[in-house]
């Protein structure tokens, strides 16, 4: 089955020059529950196809369709609440909040979800990465590595079908990312998700089921 159908996907915007075309007329389809990398080199196009399959920017052309919603047929509060329901993501800088302790944080998209065992949901996944006795601590506190964990942990907790990571060994030494990489692989597996990154790491992308190789905002090789 399908998780995914990309069409035509066009984003231009306008600068000094005229307009400049980021991503060129991408079309593609992502099977339920893989794995998919996007690489490329910077300035192709990556983290913008991720921000318009994720809903979170406005195509000028095109559509993607995601679990069988159109994306861009919906509002942006609509595209919010579809999000919600069926996306988490990773990031490279983590996007902890940092008045929240990692357990708060993990617990955030439960509670924003109205799950009332939030707590010992995000307790347990916290554990699940490794971190069950720094469920207290403030992201300031705690080392990329597990920061980076704590981001995985709230990035599953809701068990979304769907997601996203954007360099998400980036900010890591080689050795913590190569954990991380075991662990998010892992916890995907458990979920059933579908995966997408974007990743400049080669041994990350070839890991992946299927890579989608982007050169100056086009589709260069699927595979």
């Amino acid at each position: 089955m399908t998780a995914i159908i990309v069409e035509g996907l066009t984003k231009r915007v306008r600068d000094a020059d005229g307009m400049l075309t980021i991503l060129d007329a991408a079309s593609f389809e992502v099977p339920r529950g893989s794995t998919t990398a996007v690489v490329g080199a910077s300035g192709s196009g990556k983290s913008t196809l991720l921000g318009l399959l994720a809903g979170l920017d406005l195509p000028s052309d095109g559509q993607v369709t995601a679990f069988g919603q159109r994306l861009f047929e919906l509002d942006e509060d609509g595209r919010a609440a579809w999000r919600a329901a069926n996306v988490g993501f990773v990031f490279q800088t983590f996007q902890l909040l940092p008045q929240m302790t990692a357990l708060e944080n993990v617990m955030l998209p439960l509670e924003l979800a109205g799950d009332r065992q939030a707590g010992s949901a995000a307790r347990t996944l916290l554990g699940r990465v490794g971190l069950a006795d720094r469920a207290s601590h403030y992201p300031r506190t705690l080392s990329g590595g597990e920061q980076q964990r704590v981001a995985l942990a709230r990035a599953f907790a809701g068990r979304p079908p769907l997601l996203f990571a954007d360099e998400p060994t980036g900010s890591l030494d080689a050795a913590t990312g190569e954990r991380i990489v075991e662990l998010m692989f892992e916890l995907n597996r458990d979920a059933g998700a579908t995966l997408v990154l974007v990743t400049h790491d080669a041994a990350l992308a070839a890991r992946c089921d299927r890579r989608i190789v982007l050169k100056a905002g086009r589709i260069d090789a699927l595979a």
